[in-house]
């Protein structure tokens, strides 16, 4: 059966309090907090223009109830310094380490020339080749949300490990208005884009809701769809569409038999709960850590005994459970639903 990771979070809350070898810690220092740079590129048209500065509100109003630091680039503020100069500078300044994540997200027009994709700014555009070099000293987690026509290109041009790259297109050929903008920003706030109703949604579950929006709109309107989300965590540059996912979990394998994506993605927050909120990112990377192998672990299943399969399954969860266990008292760490582990 296809499980979720809030599920296994809450077998894991279970079992650490009656894990009795493991004494209480005093409580995790406090996270300092997401950082989130928000851009907003040339809007062309003056309707165009109103609604990526919608989105740039959206964005705002979220990353700021995330309690994280929120860094515009594109709004009408006084100033000299160019839009394209002001986003190199503003990402040079980032610290490059950590375990604080850094979201980056791209609102507005882009562009393909069949050699280079580009995201339209007022000034000079940005490539995803200079993108990719001036994220490059980047070691933090990092997730690149480029919302933009023709944005395809700059998911194989900055996906690394520990990465999470969205795009709106799934082809630099994908050239009209893309509507997946909105659609995310909008799902940013919608509880109905917390599909595993853990009370936080992750970027995984607002790329499929936003998708899942896109796809109705252009079935709805009986027009054929000119745009397909894609969503890569795993390093590969390759991707993955949001038609593949039963649930949370992709499922359809690509014929080259290549990793999928989305278990890193659903690990991505905006506002995480305030248990989870009240962890360090220390814990929380840890945590992930142990989720992406019991993942993994289940993917290789097929291929191996089930005598090794629930030996490796039971001190994976042991770990997981002890690492819970061992925040106990520093939060208040449940949901409350007692949900089966999957």
């Amino acid at each position: 059966m296809i499980r979720r990771f809030a599920q296994l979070r809450t077998a894991a809350l279970a079992a650490a309090s009656l894990i009795a070898a493991v004494p209480a810690r005093a409580s995790d220092p406090a996270p300092s907090g997401p950082a989130f740079v928000i851009v907003n590129g040339a809007a062309g048209e003056e309707t165009y223009g109103e609604v990526f500065t919608r989105q740039m509100a959206a964005w705002e109003k979220a990353a700021t109830a995330a309690g994280g630091r929120v860094l515009l680039v594109g709004r009408d503020t006084p100033g000299s310094v160019a839009d394209r100069a002001l986003l190199e500078q503003t990402l040079a300044a980032q610290p490059r380490d950590g375990n604080d994540p850094l979201w980056l997200v791209l609102i507005g027009h882009g562009t393909f020339d069949r050699r280079e994709a580009r995201f339209n700014l007022r000034g000079d555009d940005v490539t995803a080749t200079e993108l990719a070099a001036w994220i490059q000293p980047i070691q933090r987690p990092l997730a690149v949300i480029n919302t933009t026509s023709s944005s395809a290109p700059f998911l194989a041009k900055l996906s690394a490990p520990g990465r999470v790259i969205v795009t709106a297109t799934r082809s630099g050929n994908e050239k009209n208005y893309t509507r997946f903008g909105a659609s995310l920003a909008g799902a940013l706030a919608d509880p109905a884009a917390d599909l595993d109703q853990d009370g936080q949604t992750s970027l995984l579950e607002a790329f499929l809701a936003a998708s899942a929006k896109v796809a109705e709109f252009y079935k709805t309107e009986g027009r054929l769809a000119t745009e397909h989300a894609l969503i890569d965590d795993n390093g590969d540059g390759l991707g993955t569409p949001a038609a593949w996912f039963r649930g949370l979990r992709a499922t359809k394998k690509p014929k080259d038999a290549a990793a999928l994506d989305g278990g890193r993605a659903h690990q991505w927050t905006l506002t995480p709960d305030p248990a989870d909120a009240a962890r360090s990112p220390e814990w929380r990377a840890r945590r992930d850590s142990l989720e992406t192998s019991i993942a993994a672990l289940r993917d290789k299943k097929a291929n191996l005994p089930a005598a090794d399969y629930y030996r490796q399954l039971e001190a994976l969860l042991l770990d997981l459970a002890r690492h819970y266990e061992s925040s106990i008292g520093a939060s208040t760490a449940t949901d409350g639903k007692g949900r089966e582990l999957e």
